[in-house]
């Protein structure tokens, strides 16, 4: 879709069209599945059906919720999902046949479900399998001591599927933060190839390296000596990234830098084979004597290869090092790692939940937005199918409760792929079911084939995995004596009016992302303004990665919020064109950034040390107030006249002792200057343009 304007035809072609690469582990997705079918399997045989089907159902409610992450943090989100789903289920078997009490109960689960989208997705499933489980469940109450059994039998399912998540954990008990680890240095090898930066693939490595820092240094982490490992691993990994980024920066020596990126490269992907094999850094450590074979060739003559010398010097020093971490890193390096464990930055740590709802009970909130739609939706649906009985009405509000999300472009996404999904789910089992044997294992063997399917392609096509999963639902309710070919239409009908009831809730009270935009935006360059900040103090090592954490967060947050911008009717221009530019200009204020950051971690004792702190502190103060201005909507003001404190920073340089490093301060901070003055230049030129579009 174009980046120009909004375009309903564009946006539902997009839509249907678009796949992603699946990226759901085989054996999620087997053990998934086996969670749910085995479930039936042993009631079958032991002459039990309906226990086998309450924890298959409960099963499949929770299968969302094992998602990657140390043992301990899955096992704490998979037991809160089972006993939500619990919870959720006993209260619909209870008072399903009561209209009042049901609609209080669907406004209550909708609003704190809603509200739970400022923790995260992970707490947004639970959120969102409570409230799918109290309608669904209230289509068939129950006495008080069959609906704690059917309860309790779904609840088992959640525990089920919790027991197959972490089983491995005596065997493989650091695989997640090795798959971690090997995902960001992975990225980094790809990093290295490059022989200039490219945005496009940012995002990626951004966001392995922000997941990174959760497994290692979060809340449910494990602890002991590999664990040490692994954060020296992480501190290696930021400071790698900050060398490949100088060294492209400095647009110098194409040979010699062409050579030591691939070579890099070569050592990078080596050490992410190690990490997720959980062998021996073999293969590494002979990349690495090529490139410190290459290093000394070239460089061993004191030659400056035109400023990169002590970056590739720094780079090599930083790769050994990782080489050397990664064959500590796991149960058989445990013994021999030696590093100290790496806080936790404050730009993660985890905040009191109480704190984090108290500040969003407010309208201002695009928490509490969404809050109050899923609770009205949520009730709304329910009256609705209960007002003109349809049949099957369940399926109306569940599918609200599926389709509503925070953000305008992710419900019609959704709410259009669950239609044309369920459409051709229903036919599509209602073929299979047709030309496969009559046989009450042929269908188990197909629901496990439908069930893999969905759990594999939900992340790849969201519409081809609702087929699937119509499926499965078709075939477990048959096995309730549902006949498969019934209600057809009715499950059509009901899952189009959801959707459609979800998009107009939307509609009618919007959480437009041209209205928070700005504020993205601004939050991006005042975390580029304190890391600046935190630059200036060279003997804060601390400081700075918390800083450049915090700066990274804000980038990922601000690439989110422009990405919805795009995908929502009615966005004006000028303020896509402000957004796109301030966008891209600060990519590029953070790369010279990130390249000063590098040479500070490079010498001692850097030329001019004291102007130099002056000098970026003055750059952080201008910053900040560009973003001021654009939060506010108006004319940069009071910004320093940073290219002549520029000249006459230059003008120290000029007769430092260190002309290497003199001449390497120049560049950056001459780039520095632009950056921020065009910046401002982009905020002053488009107030008048955008202002009055937000």
């Amino acid at each position: 879709m174009s980046s120009s304007g909004y375009s309903l035809r564009a946006t539902v072609v997009d839509s249907l069209l678009t796949t992603k690469r699946p990226d759901v582990p085989v054996r999620v997705v087997i053990r998934n599945t086996a969670a749910v079918i085995l479930p039936l399997v042993i009631g079958l045989v032991s002459g039990h059906p309906g226990i086998g089907l309450g924890i298959a159902a409960g099963a499949l409610d929770t299968m969302f919720s094992d998602q990657p992450g140390p043992y301990r943090q899955r096992m704490a989100r998979l037991l809160l999902a089972s006993l939500a789903a619990g919870l959720a289920s006993l209260i619909g078997f209870l008072i399903g046949d009561q209209l009042v009490p049901m609609l209080i109960a669907t406004a209550a689960f909708g609003f704190f479900g809603g509200l739970l989208v400022v923790f995260g997705p992970d707490m947004t499933r639970v959120g969102m399998t409570s409230m799918i489980l109290l309608v669904v469940t209230a289509a068939t109450p129950r006495p008080l001591h069959e609906a704690i059994g059917a309860a309790s039998l779904i609840f088992a399912g959640g525990l089920l599927l919790t027991v197959f998540s972490v089983a491995a954990w005596p065997l493989q008990r650091y695989r997640p933060e090795r798959h971690a680890l090997a995902a960001v240095y992975r990225g980094m090898s790809s990093l290295a190839r490059q022989q200039a930066h490219d945005d496009a693939d940012v995002p990626a490595l951004t966001d392995a390296m922000t997941t990174l820092q959760h497994t290692l240094l979060g809340r449910h982490h494990a602890r002991g000596r590999a664990m040490e490992a692994f954060g020296v691993l992480l501190e290696l990994a930021e400071r790698i990234r900050l060398e490949l980024t100088a060294m492209a920066e400095l647009r110098a020596s194409p040979s010699i830098h062409a050579m030591f990126r691939n070579d890099a490269a070569r050592v990078l992907a080596a050490i992410a084979d190690a990490l997720e094999a959980g062998e021996p850094p073999t293969q590494a450590e002979r990349a690495l004597q090529t490139l410190q074979a290459s290093e000394n060739a070239l460089l061993g003559d004191g030659g400056n290869a035109d400023g990169l010398a002590t970056h590739i010097h720094a780079l090599s020093g930083q790769l050994a090092a990782a080489v050397r971490n990664a064959n500590w890193a796991g149960s058989r390096g445990e013994l021999r790692a030696a590093a100290d464990e790496t806080p936790l930055p404050a730009a993660l740590r985890s905040s009191s939940t109480r704190a984090t709802l108290r500040a969003n009970i407010t309208p201002h909130s695009v928490a509490f937005r969404h809050a109050v739609r899923s609770a009205i939706t949520l009730t709304a649906t329910l009256f609705v199918a209960r007002q003109l009985a349809l049949p099957h009405g369940y399926w109306l509000p569940m599918t609200a409760a599926i389709v509503l999300r925070p953000d305008f472009a992710a419900t019609f996404n959704f709410g259009l792929l669950r239609v044309v999904g369920t459409v051709l789910g229903l036919l599509l089992t209602t073929a299979l079911l047709h030309i496969t044997p009559h046989d009450i294992w042929a269908h188990i063997a197909l629901m496990a084939v439908l069930c893999m399917s969905f759990r594999y392609l939900a992340t790849a096509h969201y519409g081809v995995a609702v087929s699937a999963l119509t499926g499965t639902v078709v075939i477990l309710l048959s096995l309730e004596g549902v006949n498969s070919s019934d209600a057809v239409m009715d499950r059509v009908i009901n899952t189009a009016l959801g959707s459609g009831m979800a998009l107009l809730a939307y509609v009618l009270w919007p959480t437009w992302e041209r209205g928070r935009a700005r504020a993205a935006l601004s939050d991006m360059l005042d975390a580029y303004a304190d890391y600046l900040h935190a630059l200036a103090r060279p003997e804060r090592r601390d400081g700075r990665r918390e800083a450049r954490t915090a700066a990274r967060t804000a980038r990922s947050n601000a690439q989110a919020s422009l990405d919805r911008m795009r995908s929502e009717p009615g966005t004006p221009q000028p303020l896509l064109e402000l957004a796109s530019a301030l966008f891209a200009n600060g990519n590029r204020l953070a790369r010279t950034a990130m390249t000063l950051e590098a040479l500070i971690d490079d010498h001692d004792n850097l030329p001019e040390t004291v102007e130099m702190c002056a000098f970026v502190d003055h750059t952080s103060s201008a910053l900040h107030e560009i973003a001021s201005a654009l939060r506010m909507q108006r004319t940069p003001e009071r910004l320093p006249d940073l290219r002549a404190l520029q000249r006459t920073y230059t003008a120290l340089l000029n007769m430092a002792e260190d002309r290497q490093a003199a001449e390497l301060l120049m560049r950056i901070s001459d780039r520095l200057v632009d950056n921020v003055n065009t910046l401002a230049h982009i905020t002053g030129r488009n107030r008048h343009r955008s202002a009055a579009t937000v």
